[in-house]
C-alpha cells in the first residue's frame, strides 16, 4: 500500500486557535492546512476527519467515545497505510491504552498526539507533535510493513507504547512518559528507531468495541476507613477491581481489608494487583506484607500501569464470558502492556 495518513480530530488543547478578539476556540479539522502549512511538504496524501460531532475536552472523553474512535480507525483501515489521533492530554493514556487492547492484528500505526499550549498560540508544541505523528506513522522498512504497527502515543520527542504511558507532567512539554519500558523512537536532529521492542502481531485486523464498566481503581493508604472500602467490596455489580499497593505489592495487614478481598474472591470478582509506584513492578510474596495476596486467587499486574490495567480489565471482561477465560488473559501479555518475568 501507498502510503497515506488519516488525521482523526477529537478536540482538546491540541486544537485550540485564536477567534480574532483573545478567545481560544477548537478549529474545524478542514482548516488544519491553514494552521500548518507544513503539511503540503508531504509527499504522500494526509486526509482529516473530526471523530466527533463537536470536538471534546479529553475529561469528558471515556468508554463510549473509545469505541467511536476506534471503529473511525476501523471504517479506514483499509484506505490509508497510518492514523494519527489528536487528542486532548489528560485521558490519552487511558484512550489510547484501550484501543491497544481493542484492536487485534494491528499492523499500521495509531499515533496518539496533541499538546500542552493550544496550536493558535505562537509558542505551541502542537505543530511539531503532529509533523512528527504524521513522519512516524509513514515509516515503512524496505518490505512496505509498518515500523510501528501499534498504537503509540507521540510527545515531546518521544514515541511511546500507548498501554505503557502516563501523564506525568501538566505543566512541561515532556508531559508523559513510560516508566517501565524504553521509548519506542526518540526523535532529535535525527530519528532513534528502537525496532527490536515494537509489537507485531501475526493475526488478521479486528477492532472489538465490547467492554465491562463494572471496574473498580482502589487505592490503599494510611488511615483508610473500613467502612469505606467495604462499601466497595458489597457492590454487587463489582466484577473486577484494579488495587494499588505499596511498593512491591504490600498492603496494611488489617483485618478488615484482607476479609474484604477475600469476599470478593469468594464471589468471584477478578483482582488484579498494580504498584503505586511510578516505576518498578510487583512481586508477592517478597515481604510479608504481601504474603496474604500472595495465597489469595489475585493477579499480579507486574509492571503495568494503573491505565493500563483498568483499560485491560474493561477489555478482557467485556470480551470473555468464563471465569477461567478472563483470568488467563489477566494474567498474559496482550499487547506488550507488561513484562513477564
Amino acid at each position: 500500500m501507498s502510503k497515506s495518513i488519516l488525521i482523526i480530530y477529537t478536540g482538546g488543547t491540541v486544537g485550540m486557535i485564536d477567534s480574532g478578539n483573545g478567545t481560544l476556540l477548537p478549529f474545524d479539522i478542514k482548516n488544519l492546512l491553514v494552521s500548518i502549512p507544513e503539511l503540503s511538504k508531504f509527499n504522500f496524501p494526509i486526509e482529516s476527519i473530526s471523530a466527533f460531532e463537536k470536538p471534546l475536552d479529553s475529561s469528558n472523553i471515556g468508554p463510549d467515545e473509545w469505541k467511536m474512535i476506534g471503529k473511525a480507525v476501523a471504517d479506514n483501515y483499509e484506505k490509508y497505510s497510518g492514523f494519527v489521533v489528536l487528542h486532548g492530554s489528560d485521558t490519552m493514556a487511558y484512550t489510547a491504552s484501550a484501543l491497544s487492547f481493542m484492536f487485534d492484528g494491528l499492523s499500521k500505526p495509531v499515533i496518539f498526539t496533541g499538546s500542552q499550549l493550544p496550536i493558535g498560540l505562537l509558542r505551541s508544541d502542537a505543530k511539531e507533535n503532529i509533523l512528527t505523528s504524521i513522519e512516524l506513522a509513514s515509516m515503512h522498512d524496505a518490505k512496505g510493513n509498518a515500523v510501528f504497527p501499534e498504537v503509540c502515543v507521540y510527545f515531546e520527542n518521544s514515541l511511546f507504547r500507548a498501554n505503557r504511558t502516563i501523564k506525568a507532567n501538566a505543566e512541561n512539554f515532556d508531559a508523559f512518559m513510560s516508566p517501565n519500558f524504553p521509548a519506542l523512537a526518540e526523535v532529535g536532529v535525527h530519528f532513534k528507531l528502537n525496532e527490536s521492542l515494537v509489537h507485531k502481531s501475526t493475526t488478521p485486523f479486528s477492532f472489538r468495541d465490547k467492554l465491562s464498566q463494572d471496574v473498580a481503581l482502589l487505592k490503599v493508604f494510611p488511615g483508610f476507613s473500613a467502612k469505606v472500602f467495604q462499601s466497595v467490596f458489597d457492590n454487587q455489580y463489582l466484577r473486577g477491581l484494579v488495587l494499588e499497593t505499596y511498593g512491591t505489592g504490600n498492603i496494611p495487614q488489617e483485618k478488615h481489608l484482607l476479609a474484604g478481598l477475600n469476599q470478593l474472591a469468594a464471589r468471584g470478582v477478578h483482582v488484579l494487583v498494580v504498584t503505586q509506584c511510578i516505576k518498578g513492578r510487583v512481586e508477592l510474596g517478597r515481604y510479608a506484607t504481601s504474603e496474604d495476596l500472595r495465597k489469595m486467587e489475585v493477579h499480579s499486574g507486574h509492571d503495568i500501569t494503573s491505565v493500563a490495567a483498568v483499560t485491560k480489565m474493561m477489555h478482557v471482561m467485556g470480551n470473555y464470558s468464563s471465569k477461567a477465560d478472563v483470568d488467563t488473559r489477566l494474567q498474559q501479555s496482550l499487547r506488550g502492556e507488561m513484562t513477564m518475568v
